[in-house]
C-alpha cells in the first residue's frame, strides 16, 4: 500500500488509480477500518460476527478507484491493456507471492504432513488467482467441511479481484469504443457499468439463495460489488456537482451501515446475496459523500494511527491469515496448547503490523518504483517466473504428500492380507492375546497424510446423491446370492469396506443407496436450501420404495443426524426425530426385509478433533487424541427408532467398544487410525472389524446372515 499523497493504487486494500479530486484520506480510512474488522472477525469471530464484510468494503473501494482510473484514462489499444496490467502486477503480485511461497516453507517446517497435500494445491491455485473457485468447489463437499482451515484461504478474495482486473479494462475499453462510434461515450460506459451490476446482483441474490456455500466465493456473485464502486465513479465523474447536499450525514449514515453490518451479520446468514447490500451500500455512501469538515467522518477516518493502517492494509491483509493458522501448530510443536489466548492474538495483531510494513516498504514499494520494471515484458516475465516459482512449491507439497500416501498404502495392503495380522481392530480380537505379530500393538502404521485420504470406494466410485438429490447413483459390490442393501448418508458409506470384506465369504452382493448429508427419514431436515430439503425428502421416498420393491434380501443402515430437522433446534431434533426414521423402518419389515441398524459410531468431531491432524500433532502423545464416550457421543435418532421396536426382523449392532475399547475412545488402534477427519471411519480400520462385524451379525438371528 503506497503511502504517496498523490497517488491512489486500486488492490483489495491498496490505492492505485488517481481520483477525480486527489488523494481521498477517507478511502484510506475505509480501509483501514475494512482490513481492521477482517483481523478482528479472524482472531475473535463471535464478538465480530460480522466482520468478513471488511472484504465486502476493499471490493467496492477498489471498483471506484480502477474505474475513475479507466474512465480518465481509458485504454485505446491492446498496449494500453497490457500496461494496466503491468502495474496491478508490479503492485500487486511481489508482495502476495512473496506471502504465498513463505507459508509454503513454513507449511513444510511447522504444520501436520495430513494437511500438506490441500495445502499445496490451494498454494498452487492462489498463485494463479483462481484459489475461490477451488474453495468454493471443496465448500460444497461435505466431507471438507471438517478439514482444518487454509493458511491462504484468505487469498479467494485477492483471486476475485484479480478477475475484475483482468477483464474490467477490456469491459471498459470496449463501452468507449463503442460509444465513441455512437457519440454517446458517458451514456455507454455507465450503461454498461450499471448493466453488470444488475446482472452479476440478480444472479448473486438466486444463486446465493440456491447454493449459499459456492455463491460466497464465486466471482459471479461478486462482481456486482466491484460494479456498485464504478457506478460511483461515474457518478462522481460524470453527473455529481461538487458537492452533494447533506454529505456529512450520508458519510456518518454509511460508517454507521459499516458498522451495523460487522455486528449484525451472521456467519450462517445466506451471503452475498441481498444480505451484503447493507455494507457494499454503505461503502459507497461513504466514498460518494466525499465529506470534509469538522462535522464529517473525514477526522475519524484521517487520524494518523487510521491513515498508517490504510497504507499498509494490502500487506496486513496478506500476513494476518497465515499467522493465525500457522501459529497454533508451531506452539503445538513447542509443547504449548494449540489454542490462541487474548496476549497470542495481540502478539499476532503486533505481528502482521510490522510485517506488513516491512512488506510495503522493501516489498511492494521497491518493485512499484524500480526502473528496472518499468517495461511491461519485463514485469510479465517476472510475473511469470515468479508465479512458476510458487507453483513449483505448491506441486512440490502435493507430491512429496502423495509420495507418502502411496508407499503407506502399499505396507497396509501387505498386512492387511497377511491373515497372521493384528492390523487395526485385530488387535482387539481374543486371538491376539497369543499372536506374537501384535506384540508392537501401540506402533503407528498409518501416516496421518494417507488417513486422510482413506475412505470407501463409494467416494471414488460415484456412489453419493448430493444436493438437491435429483441424481440417485446406484453401485454394486460383490455376486453373492443374497442381495443387501446399504442405505444412509456418509455414515453408512464407511462401512463399505467391512461389508466388501464379508461378500465372498457370506456370500453377498451389496447395493448401496447413500446420500450426503441426507438422511433416510419422512421427516424434513434443514438443509441449506428449501430445494434440497425437499430433494432430500423425495429421494428417502424413492429409497423407501425401491428397496422394499427391488427384490432385496435385506437392509444395512446407518446414519448421523447432521442438520436439525425443518424448523426445529437440537434438542426437539433429537426428540421428534425418531419418528421419521420409524416409518420407513416398518416399511422395511412390513416388507420381509431383514434389517440391521448400525448405531452410529463415537464422534470426535463433538470434542472438535480432526483425528488424523491430530495424531500428526502428537504422534508422541496420541492421549491429546483420543476421548471418552461421553465426550465423544452424538444422538442417533435413527438407532433410538429402532430400540423402540419388537420385530425379529429387526437386529441393532452397538461398534462403541470397537472404537473406544477398554472405556477410551482412541484415535489409533492397532497401529490404525481410526477416522479420516472428524467422524468418519478410515477404509483401512472399517476392513479391519469385519471380523467383529461378522459376529455381530451372526447373533443377530436374521434368516439372511444365518
Amino acid at each position: 500500500m503506497s503511502s504517496s499523497a498523490s497517488v491512489a493504487e486500486s488492490s483489495p486494500h491498496a490505492n492505485s488509480a488517481p481520483q477525480p479530486s486527489g488523494f481521498r484520506s477517507d478511502i484510506q480510512g475505509l480501509r483501514a477500518l475494512a482490513v481492521g474488522i477482517v483481523l478482528l472477525y479472524h482472531l475473535w469471530p463471535t464478538t465480530f460476527d460480522g466482520g468478513f464484510v471488511g472484504v465486502d468494503i476493499f471490493f467496492v473501494i477498489s471498483g471506484f478507484l480502477i474505474t475513475s482510473h479507466l474512465i480518465k484514462s481509458p485504454p485505446r489499444s491492446w498496449g494500453d491493456v497490457a500496461k494496466f496490467w503491468a502495474r496491478r502486477v508490479r503492485r500487486l503480485l511481489p508482495a502476495s507471492l512473496l506471502v504465498l511461497f513463505l507459508v509454503g516453507i513454513a507449511t513444510f517446517l511447522v504444520a501436520p504432513q495430513s494437511v500438506w497435500a490441500d495445502t499445496g494445491r490451494q498454494i498452487l491455485s492462489a498463485g494463479l488467482y483462481v484459489v475461490n473457485w477451488d474453495f468454493a468447489v471443496s465448500s460444497v463437499d461435505y466431507l471438507a467441511a471438517d478439514d482444518a482451515p487454509s493458511p491462504v484461504q484468505h487469498f479467494w478474495s485477492l483471486s476475485v479481484e484479480e478477475q475484475f482486473y483482468f477483464v474490467w479494462p477490456m469491459i471498459i475499453g470496449l463501452a468507449f469504443l463503442v460509444g465513441a462510434k455512437l457519440g454517446r461515450s458517458k451514456k455507454i460506459v455507465g450503461f454498461t457499468v450499471l448493466g453488470i451490476f444488475l446482472a452479476s446482483l440478480i444472479f448473486s441474490i438466486v444463486y446465493t439463495a440456491d447454493e449459499p456455500a459456492m455463491a460466497y466465493f464465486i466471482t459471479p456473485t461478486r462482481m456486482w460489488e466491484l460494479a456498485m464502486g464504478g457506478l460511483v465513479a461515474v457518478f462522481v465523474i460524470y453527473v455529481r456537482p461538487e458537492r452533494l447536499p447533506f454529505s456529512s450525514l450520508l458519510g456518518w449514515v454509511g460508517l454507521a451501515g459499516i458498522v451495523a453490518a460487522t455486528f449484525l451479520i451472521r456467519a450462517d446468514m445466506p451471503f452475498p446475496g441481498y444480505i451484503a447490500l447493507v455494507p457494499v451500500l454503505s461503502t459507497a455512501l461513504v466514498i460518494l459523500a466525499d465529506s470534509r469538515g469538522r462535522t464529517s467522518v473525514l477526522p475519524l477516518l484521517s487520524l494518523r494511527p487510521v491513515r498508517f493502517l490504510g497504507d499498509i492494509s494490502y500487506s496486513v491483509y496478506l500476513w494476518h491469515w497465515p499467522l493465525i493458522v500457522l501459529v497454533p501448530y508451531l506452539s503445538a510443536k513447542l509443547g504449548r496448547s494449540e489454542s490462541l489466548g487474548v496476549l497470542d492474538n495481540i502478539a499476532i495483531i503486533l505481528v502482521s503490523i510490522i510485517a506488513a510494513w516491512a512488506s510495503t516498504t522493501w516489498v511492494e514499494n521497491r518493485f512499484r518504483k524500480s526502473s528496472f520494471f518499468s517495461s511491461s515484458k519485463k514485469t510479465f516475465a517476472f510475473a511469470a517466473l515468479a508465479m512458476a516459482l510458487v507453483a513449483a512449491l505448491g506441486l512440490s507439497q502435493m507430491v512429496v504428500a502423495n509420495t507418502i500416501v502411496e508407499q503407506n498404502e502399499d505396507k497396509l495392503q501387505a498386512q492387511l492380507d497377511d491373515p497372521d495380522s493384528c492390523l487395526g481392530a485385530g488387535i482387539l480380537l481374543p486371538s491376539a492375546e497369543d499372536n506374537p505379530n501384535c506384540e508392537d500393538k501401540d506402533s503407528l502404521q498409518m501416516e496421518p497424510a494417507a488417513a486422510k485420504k482413506d475412505k470407501s470406494k463409494a467416494y471414488a466410485d460415484g456412489c453419493w446423491a448430493s444436493a438437491p438429490y435429483a441424481s440417485k447413483p446406484e453401485c454394486t459390490y460383490g455376486d453373492g446370492s443374497k442381495h443387501v442393501a446399504l442405505v444412509g448418508n456418509s455414515h453408512a458409506g464407511h462401512w463399505l469396506p467391512t461389508l466388501e470384506r464379508l461378500a465372498d465369504e457370506r456370500d453377498l452382493t451389496i447395493t448401496t443407496f447413500l446420500a450426503s448429508n441426507c438422511s433416510i427419514s419422512t421427516l424434513p431436515q434443514d438443509l441449506s436450501t428449501p430445494e434440497e430439503t425437499k430433494g432430500c425428502q423425495d429421494y428417502a421416498d424413492w429409497v423407501s420404495k425401491r428397496t422394499t420393491e427391488g427384490g432385496f434380501d435385506a437392509v444395512i443402515t446407518s446414519e448421523r443426524q447432521s442438520t436439525p430437522l425443518e424448523g426445529m433446534d437440537w434438542e426437539e431434533t433429537e426428540k421428534k426425530a425418531p419418528a421419521g426414521h420409524h416409518e420407513i423402518l416398518q416399511r422395511w419389515v412390513d416388507a420381509d426385509l431383514d434389517v440391521v441398524v448400525i448405531r452410529d459410531t463415537p464422534y470426535p468431531g463433538g470434542a472438535d478433533i480432526t483425528v488424523p491432524d491430530c495424531v500428526a500433532k502428537h504422534e508422541d502423545d496420541l492421549e491429546q487424541c483420543s476421548g471418552t464416550p461421553e465426550s465423544w457421543h452424538w444422538m442417533d435418532p435413527l438407532a433410538a427408532s429402532a430400540r423402540s421396536m419388537d420385530s425379529k426382523r429387526l437386529s441393532i449392532i452397538y461398534p462403541q467398544d470397537w472404537f473406544c475399547p477398554e472405556g477410551r475412545c482412541e484415535p489409533v488402534i492397532g497401529g490404525v487410525i481410526t477416522y479420516f477427519d472428524t467422524a468418519h471411519i478410515t477404509a483401512t480400520y472399517a476392513q479391519t472389524l469385519a471380523p467383529q462385524f461378522d459376529a455381530s451379525l451372526r447373533r443377530s438371528g436374521l434368516d439372511t446372515f444365518d
